[in-house]
């Protein structure tokens, strides 16, 4: 007579897992006597069956499950808006996330000093060169050619009168060469 073998969920023996060699498992059945085997059949059965019936209520949770938010008026986009947000929720409260958050705020922080401190040097430069006696010369030698080319009009005409002008004295050069070479 055989040893007693331990029996139900916590067996002693290995069970080949999906994907072994089938001859191994073959070979194991047939080391077993009849009445093992048929107790595994009806175990193998039994087993079969509770996930069958695991499977069916699973679906009609799901169902359920679906019927619910039907109801509610939440639908995929809603749900995924909430998952989204609920993980948005969940980074930024981890200490990572605030650590850099500190870090950019402050990085963000000093580089807006360096440039509004740069933006500054650059308008103190712009004073310096506009008061120095280099640019003063330079300013009243084009205030003096400005007049001398100008003329007799007062100084200081406004851009549209300047573009006027100059329109004006372009289409003039241009009629008088066409009634010239008309004449030639």
């Amino acid at each position: 007579m055989e040893p007693p073998r331990d029996q139900g969920l916590l067996r002693s023996d290995s069970i080949p897992e999906v994907g072994e060699d089938a001859a191994a498992s073959v070979g194991m059945a047939e080391t077993l006597s009849e009445e093992e085997q048929d107790e595994l059949r009806k175990e193998l059965a039994k087993v079969e069956e509770e996930i069958q019936t695991l499977s069916q209520v699973l679906a009609a949770k799901e169902k359920h499950l679906a019927e619910i938010k039907r109801k509610l008026g939440i639908n995929s986009l809603q749900e995924l808006k909430q998952n989204i947000t609920k993980g948005w929720q969940d980074v930024t409260s981890t200490t990572a996330y605030k650590r850099t958050s500190e870090t950019l705020s402050q990085a963000g922080q000093k580089a807006s000093a360096a440039f509004s401190s740069v933006g500054s040097v650059i308008t103190k430069k712009f004073e310096d060169v506009r008061n120095s006696p280099t640019f003063k010369s330079f300013e009243e030698k084009v205030e003096s050619l400005k007049s001398k080319v100008g003329g007799s009009k007062p100084a200081g005409g406004d851009f549209g009168e300047v573009l006027n002008s100059a329109a004006n004295a372009s289409a003039t050069e241009t009629i008088a060469e066409q009634t010239q070479e008309e004449t030639h």
